[in-house]
């Protein structure tokens, strides 16, 4: 059904990056659970294996693969059950990154964007705030000029990688009085004086080290301002498109995985006589499961093959991140249940599935959030175009 999507060579990255994640990562997933720090040198690995590459030029150290190179990298990294450290490598290699690409000078993109192709730099995207979730315009975090360098004072929250990184992609207002949505995107040093980050408890992606990071009179050097001074706002609506596709992706390939691994439990769990794949009710649940896992995984390979060509898909993106993490709440939500007392427990894949599932309708724009942009686009009629 997705030959006209993937080739033989996308199938030998596939089970490329699968050995490569079996080796490398999976042994160590537990420990990074436990402790909330993902041990650093497996950027390296990732980086020398060109894995944070696959969509960058390859000026810069990339592999500038197709897309679907990328929504297999996203699919894989579901399937060993880390939400947490799934997030840390997208969202440094297609939150950070996108920005250094899309907006950075040439000096910017050598430095710090190759060095983050190549797994030597980890960053992060900071735009959520602790009064502002996923109405941006009503950031709080302000960038004043100063001679020859910005002074950024505010705070952010919800930031992966937000403790551990080595740099920070910062969208900060730049002048509150005149318009709400004037806004830069800056690039600052984790060592810049006045940066204090401390790392929150979260229910799931707990591998993964999510902060809330204040800046104090934090002085920037004016050629860290990437972009159009005044832009930034319309520069982060512009690759939301981007972000919620993954996170659509993201869903699609954990209900997979997590109805994969249910299919094979009731396969051999036994009652009653037979195996629970033999009774109609589960048998049922199991094929409705399938269905809508199938549906949200055509779609959203349709919705990439149209941002790969060009085409501005913020209505279909969201579409995707909205119907796919409600589709992957639900099928995890099945499959525990399907487990009985063993999808409770921690040594089972489900228990953490759950939690990292549950992520899914609130990151990257709200569910509700997602509803109303949509509903601007079907029922008020209005369009939207990429920032000029």
């Amino acid at each position: 059904m997705y030959q006209r999507y993937f080739t033989e060579e996308h199938d030998l990255f596939r089970q490329g990056f699968r050995d490569f994640l079996k080796k490398e990562v999976v042994p160590h997933i537990d420990e990074w659970e436990a402790s909330g720090t993902i041990a650093r040198d497996i950027w390296k690995k990732f980086g020398d294996m060109g894995y944070f590459g696959i969509r960058y030029p390859e000026a810069y150290g990339g592999l500038d693969l197709d897309i679907f190179y990328l929504v297999i990298w996203l699919e894989e990294l579901q399937r060993i059950n880390s939400g947490g450290f799934a997030a840390a490598m997208w969202a440094h290699a297609y939150l950070a990154m996108t920005h250094l690409y899309k907006e950075g000078s040439e000096e910017i993109k050598q430095k710090y964007l190759r060095g983050s192709i190549e797994g030597d730099l980890m960053g992060c995207l900071c735009i959520t705030e602790p009064f502002g979730g996923s109405d941006v315009g009503a950031m709080r975090t302000l960038a004043v000029k100063e001679g020859d360098h910005y002074v950024i004072n505010g705070s952010k929250t919800f930031i992966t990688n937000g403790v551990y990184s080595d740099y920070l992609v910062v969208i900060a207002k730049m002048n509150i009085d005149e318009n709400p949505r004037s806004m830069g995107v800056f690039l600052l040093d984790r060592d810049m004086p006045g940066i204090s980050a401390s790392k929150l408890d979260k229910l799931g992606w707990r591998a993964s080290d999510t902060g809330e990071i204040s800046f104090d009179n934090v002085k920037v050097p004016l050629d860290r301002l990437m972009g159009e001074e005044g832009q930034g706002f319309y520069y982060v609506m512009q690759h939301f498109a981007l972000e919620r596709l993954i996170m659509g992706i993201n869903g699609h390939a954990r209900a997979e995985y997590a109805l994969e691994y249910t299919l094979q439990y009731m396969s051999e769990r036994e009652a009653f006589g037979k195996t629970i794949n033999k009774f109609q009710v589960l048998r049922h649940r199991a094929s409705e499961m399938a269905t809508e896992v199938e549906m949200i995984k055509a779609f959203n390979y349709q919705v990439a093959e149209n941002l790969d060509a060009g085409n501005y898909v913020v209505k279909e993106a969201a579409m995707s991140k909205l119907q796919s993490t409600k589709v992957s709440d639900e099928v995890i939500y099945s499959c525990l249940q399907m487990l009985g007392g063993y999808g409770y427990m921690e040594e089972y894949p489900l228990a953490r599935m759950s939690r990292d599932s549950r992520l899914g309708p609130i990151g990257g724009g709200t569910s509700e959030i997602l509803k109303e942009i949509i509903a601007k686009m079907v029922v008020d009629k209005k369009s939207y175009k990429t920032a000029t």
